[in-house]
């Protein structure tokens, strides 16, 4: 009986040291029903959100004391076409009256995502009178941010396009948006079969503004003009794909360089799904490029100056360009020569075998398990050919069109 006793002192004094030490860590013990309170609270804003209800928006906020105001996200979503709009708590970590939630953001652009996206979002709040409120809402550490997180985003809708944009005039938004409908039906014609045939533009007001709806170092995308986002692979599981622009770079284009861009940023968004890690950077990018110069009359030495020297100066490339060569940090004349030359092998394939051969020879080179073995094996199946007797006919092009 005495052992008995003792175990039973052991256990309450361990129970009892346990929720000290969650309350000590900010944990929600038993009886407390702040995750609870906190979800709802996270439901009635993204309602309002969803709603365009200001008013009950504004009721789930209360500034923080002395703290500067934060960006209103209420008024910077507001122009943007949402369908859903859903916060998932994942975490909630409270000291007294305040606490810090973790939770996933999951939207969806009106007639454009497939699915919701998700955002990983930290929410500051704080309790008064019984109540939580939420005082600020912000990216999560290492997430990138969301457009809304830059300013007050303007929206146009075009036929088969929706740009949106922050710190940038209606006159403007309104040029892309014609540019991303001339993309789109130029794509279609390049790239046959089933693909979303609409694009999302993202034009923020900087360079910088680029790299923070990335998540990277601005740095890394200083000259480049645009970049496509989505999951490469796995057709119809990625939600959507953004064509997010560098306005600082896009912006020394000519008309003609702004159109080819887009173009080639939409043939991303329509071959993703055959997209995959056995896919080469020359052939994705060579595709790329192949749509949006294709129907233009661009002649190669117009459109490969770089490549062109070095051929003239007597610098053929003995092999095809490499995944390392397209790297953004690397030197621009290199990553130029790359473009060119991936550019010009796809250019070869449509001249030689015909375009259905090179859309067929993408296709089969994406659908390979893995990347060893995935260009040899559809060089052979599609294009009859093999990875040495193609090398030396890229090569031969090479001289006869810029040497």
């Amino acid at each position: 009986m005495a052992g008995r006793r003792r175990g039973s002192w052991v256990v309450a004094l361990c129970s009892a040291l346990c929720l000290v030490l969650l309350a000590g860590c900010g944990a929600d013990p038993v009886p407390d029903t702040a995750a609870g309170d906190v979800r709802r609270l996270l439901d009635r804003r993204a309602r309002a959100v969803l709603a365009g209800d200001e008013q009950a928006y504004e009721r789930t906020e209360r500034p923080a004391r002395g703290a500067a105001r934060a960006p209103d996200l209420f008024a910077n979503v507001r122009a943007i076409p949402l369908d859903t709009w859903e916060y998932r708590l994942s975490r909630l970590d409270r000291s007294g009256s305040r606490a810090t939630a973790s939770a996933e953001l999951r939207y969806r652009v009106e007639g454009h995502d497939r699915a919701p996206l998700t955002a990983e979002r930290t929410l500051s709040l704080e309790r008064h009178d019984g109540q939580w409120y939420v005082t600020s809402e912000r990216p999560a550490k290492k997430a990138g941010e969301q457009l809304w997180d830059q300013g007050r985003v303007r929206a146009e809708r075009g036929t088969d396009s929706l740009v949106l944009g922050v710190g940038r005039g209606a006159r403007e938004l309104r040029a892309y948006r014609a540019l991303a409908d001339r993309a789109v039906p130029a794509v279609s014609d390049a790239w046959p079969g089933k693909w979303p045939r609409k694009v999302v533009v993202l034009v923020p007001r900087s360079l910088k503004g680029m790299a923070g709806l990335l998540g990277a170092p601005a740095s890394g995308y200083r000259g480049i003009a645009a970049v496509t986002t989505g999951e490469a692979g796995g057709p119809g599981r990625a939600p959507a794909d953004r064509i997010i622009v560098n306005p600082e770079a896009y912006g020394l284009l000519a008309d003609f360089g702004k159109q080819v861009v887009l173009t080639h940023e939409t043939t991303h968004v329509a071959t993703r799904a055959h997209t995959s890690p056995a896919t080469p950077l020359w052939l994705s990018e060579g595709f790329a490029d192949w749509a949006g110069y294709r129907g233009t009359g661009r002649t190669a030495a117009r459109a490969a100056p770089e490549l062109g020297r070095a051929v003239r100066d007597g610098a053929l490339p003995g092999d095809l360009p490499d995944d390392e060569e397209f790297g953004f940090g690397t030197d621009a004349g290199r990553l130029a020569r790359a473009y060119e030359g991936a550019w010009l092998a796809c250019r070869m394939i449509a001249d030689r075998w015909g375009e259905r051969r090179l859309t067929d020879f993408y296709r089969a080179v994406g659908a390979h398990r893995q990347r060893a073995g995935a260009v040899e094996d559809a060089l052979r199946d599609v294009l009859r050919t093999t990875p040495e007797e193609f090398t030396a006919r890229w090569r031969t092009y090479l001289r006869s069109e810029l040497g």
